[in-house]
């Protein structure tokens, strides 16, 4: 059987630093996904939709994992890969304080092996054992972040605005804007705020919550 080390083939997209951000170029990787928004008056740790999202995404995540471990031919395993979700609002100013407005895509990283018939498979699995509307939404996609500013944040998710605002400082020290062109080619929305949950909120101490926060950024324009 054939393994595949994800965590060490894409090592640098998920590590960081807590002391400084770093530059980064993310190439196109491939994700089992799910997209969704959190009610009003609501947060990603109190929405009942976006938990079952992620309950949906983990449950195929797992499932694709299993089915490929299992093959009596061309078998391969890899290692579940951090859940991840990005952040954005269609319209205004994105504030990391007030996600009752967020729209959310929820994702794991999956190996090149997964492709939609096997996704759609999986989703038949969990549909015996644990019906869920969540199922229905589950989608596989190729996402290119490119050139992203990013580091680690270690501490509860309510104090990252500090950690995001030592990102925007050095990106534009480095003479560097955060990109929001990817709006125009229907592929995210405006302010995309990146995490990648390195800990498990339910059996960690929120002092000693790790997140990797990524924003994607570009060149400033130069003035005349």
């Amino acid at each position: 059987m054939k393994t595949i080390d994800l965590r060490k083939r894409y090592r640098p997209y998920y590590r960081a630093s807590s002391r400084s951000p770093g530059l980064i170029e993310v190439p196109e990787l491939l994700f089992l996904t799910i997209d969704g928004r959190i009610e009003r008056g609501a947060s990603p740790g109190t929405s009942k939709g976006f938990q079952a999202a992620v309950q949906a995404l983990y449950g195929a995540a797992y499932t694709l994992k299993f089915s490929f471990k299992k093959r009596k031919t061309g078998a391969v395993d890899w290692p579940v890969m951090p859940l991840e979700a990005i952040w954005w609002i269609e319209q205004g100013a994105f504030d990391i304080a007030r996600p009752g407005n967020w729209c959310y895509r929820a994702m794991i990283l999956q190996p090149e092996q997964v492709t939609r018939d096997a996704l759609a498979e999986a989703v038949e699995r969990l549909r015996e054992k644990k019906p869920s509307v969540a199922l229905d939404h589950l989608v596989l996609r190729r996402y290119q972040e490119g050139l992203a500013v990013q580091m680690l944040h270690v501490g509860p998710y309510a104090t990252e605005p500090a950690t995001v605002e030592k990102m925007r400082v050095f990106a534009e020290a480095h003479g560097l804007v955060e990109r929001h062109d990817r709006v125009k080619r229907g592929l995210l929305g405006v302010h995309d705020h990146h995490e990648i949950y390195l800990s498990d909120p339910r059996r960690t101490a929120p002092g000693k919550l790790k997140t990797v926060i990524r924003h994607p950024v570009k060149r400033a324009a130069r003035g005349r």
